[in-house]
């Protein structure tokens, strides 16, 4: 269990597609590990396998506390709409608003090649399909008609006088900040 670096936009590993994965073994157990470790210490909600640079249709996700590994998921019913704001850890420092899917129900896989059925609704919806647009290679800014649509959000890098600034335009845009640094560990 190693906590990675996470790929950034710009890297061309991230539009990789995830390949369906065939072994159930050692390697997938760890690969598993590390994306759960590198989400958690990141801090995020999500995690795919491209982002660490592994074209594999991998993703972990973790909501109120209930992790859930996903190999080989699909998304086989989804229903409403949600529009709210989006994050990602390879984009850090920006959120924006994506319209997504209010619940969808995704089959999946386990690490040990178990197959189940689990649906997801508000946050964890968007956090389910977050991941999987990973790993078909897409990624949310791809839903955005503009780069001008993208959100800055205060976050540990930047100096008090940065913080204090994006957190005045998100203010000025009326938009929680907290609420919006929550959503930027997509």
């Amino acid at each position: 269990m190693s906590v990675l670096p996470i790929l950034t936009l710009g890297d061309p590993r991230l539009r990789l597609r995830g390949q369906p994965v065939e072994s159930f073994n050692k390697f997938l157990h760890g690969l598993i590990d590390d994306l759960t470790d590198t989400m958690r210490h990141a801090p995020g909600v999500g995690l795919a396998a491209p982002q660490l640079g592994e074209a594999l249709n991998v993703a972990v996700v973790e909501v109120e506390d209930r992790l859930f590994e996903l190999v080989n998921p699909r998304i086989v019913r989804a229903d409403g709409e949600d529009r709210d704001l989006e994050g990602c850890l390879s984009i850090p420092g920006y959120v924006a608003y994506v319209t997504r899917k209010e619940k969808v129900w995704v089959v999946a896989q386990n690490r040990v090649g178990k197959k189940f059925k689990v649906a997801g609704s508000g946050f964890l919806g968007r956090a389910f399909q977050h991941e999987l647009d990973h790993l078909q290679g897409k990624l949310y800014v791809d839903y955005l008609a503009s780069p001008d649509e993208l959100i800055p959000v205060g976050r540990g890098g930047m100096d008090e006088e940065q913080d204090q600034a994006a957190d005045a335009e998100l203010e000025r845009r009326g938009i929680d900040p907290e609420r919006a640094k929550a959503a930027s560990r997509g």
